[in-house]
Order: C-alpha cells, then structure tokens, then sequence
C-alpha cells in the first residue's frame, strides 16, 4: 500500500490511511469554479485544465479510460516509445505543464510500466523521460483544484495540472507498486515546494476561497 500523507493545517506531514475520497476529483459534471495560478495569463483553451468541480461520490466507481489521445493513430507517438523499448501504456492524455519561468505548454503525458514520457504535441518531440524508479512521491493540495506536483530528487521535479489528476496519481501508484514494490509517497498539503529546476526552488500554495480555490506559485 502507497503512503498517503497529510499536511493539514501546517502542521507535520503524518501517515495517513489511504481513502480515494481524499483525493479531489476534477472530471465529474458539477458547480465549475476558476482557478487562476498568480502571475498567469490562461488562454481560452487552457480554462479546462484549471477549473474546480464539484465532486460527487460516484466518481471514485467509475472506469478509467487510460488512453485520451489515441496513442496507436499518432505515429511520433508510436516511434518514441519504440525508440525507448515501452510497449505497454497505461495513460495518455494532454496536460498543461509549467515551465520554470512559470509558464504553461500544452504537453502530452504518456506514462508506461516503466517511464513518464513529456512530448511536445505540435513538435511530435520528445521533452522529456522520467523513470519510475526515480521518482520520490507525489504532491497534491486538499482542495478540488488539477495540480499535480511529481518530485524526481536526481533530477528536477514536474508541475502539472490535468482535467484527470486522480487517474493519473492512482496509475503512478499501482505502475510503481507492480513494478519495484516500492512504496510511493503522496502528500497531501496545501502548500509544497518543487524544485522547477536543479537550481530554482519555488512554492506553491492553495487556498479555499469564495469564488473557489486561490494558487499561488512563488520562488523560495
């Protein structure tokens, strides 16, 4: 079983007992509120990536697709992950990655039972390729927002935000489980540090407002 951490309120991270109901949905039909990153300028196509929803207990029970772009109908696709000898894929979909300066790039996240594969969908180039084994855990706020923060400490971390961040953290999970038995950690915080690179450090922070759920990304 991963470890599932918790930082509510400031206080230390402590283990905690894995519920999928800890983990915000952000796919299911509801109230959709705005997400807006400080310092962020989001286009009209990016607006799904960073709504909130509403989530409903249903969710946890429906099925995962895995496959979002037709991986086998892109051959760049199809030529990459031959390249790199993986077969199996067990999610792809587009995300909105940020860059260091804080910027979002559309990207395409395929994830197989052995890498995490970053490819630029307009360029049909490959940005970059994590192996499982190196990443440490998974950082995540406590509210309904699409961040996903995976923290790589030989490398630099990859902040993200998708429509289908539950998927996406259950797939890490279970991939890393079946393929190493190593135990990943998700952490749970409304407020995480990453490093966007091997020299920059930056924080980044939730609150629940009113209108919705506030983030603030800022250096260290």
């Amino acid at each position: 079983m991963s470890r599932y951490l918790s930082n509510r309120g400031g206080t230390q991270a402590q283990k905690v007992r894995f519920d999928e109901e800890a983990i915000p949905d952000e796919d299911e039909v509801g109230g959709t509120l705005k997400l807006r990153p400080s310092d962020s300028n989001i286009t009209e196509d990016q607006e799904p990536f960073m709504g909130v929803k509403v989530r409903r207990k249903a969710s946890i029970h429906r099925d995962y697709i895995g496959d979002y772009v037709d991986v086998p109908s892109r051959p760049y696709l199809m030529r990459i992950l031959e390249k790199q000898g993986d077969k199996k894929v067990l999610f792809a979909d587009t995300v909105l990655k940020f860059t260091s300066t804080g910027k979002m790039k559309r990207r395409i996240l395929l994830v197989t039972d052995f890498a995490i594969y970053i490819v630029d969908p307009e360029s049909g180039a490959l940005k970059r390729r994590i192996a499982l084994a190196a990443v440490e855990k998974l950082c995540l706020s406590e509210l309904s927002d699409n961040f996903l923060a995976i923290i790589i400490p030989t490398e630099y971390d990859l902040l993200m935000a998708s429509t289908r961040k539950t998927e996406i953290v259950t797939i890490l999970v279970d991939a890393t489980k079946s393929q190493s038995d190593y135990e990943l950690d998700v952490l749970f915080s409304n407020r995480f540090e990453y490093n966007a690179t091997s020299e920059l450090v930056k924080e980044v922070q939730f609150e629940q407002v009113e209108a919705g759920v506030k983030t603030r990304i800022s250096r260290k």
